[in-house]
């Protein structure tokens, strides 16, 4: 069974999952994602259109990875 991140950190925060909703989006299956910025593992901020049309964009989201907690 695969376990969405976001089920993940509903589990460790002791939220039942029937009470979680569904993210509200207008996106479907092959659109083209929404530009946003993020920090990179060295701090630096990392735009998503900086890499359109270049290479393939992994995103990761390790909830409280590198937390120590």
């Amino acid at each position: 069974m695969r376990v969405s991140p976001l089920a993940m950190l509903a589990i460790a925060a002791g939220v039942p999952l029937a009470a979680q909703a569904p993210p509200k989006t207008h996106l479907r299956v092959g659109d083209t994602a929404p530009d946003f910025t993020l920090p990179s593992t060295t701090g630096n901020p990392v735009k998503l259109s900086d890499y359109r049309g270049k290479q393939a964009v992994v995103l990761a989201f390790f909830p409280a990875a590198f937390t120590g907690g």
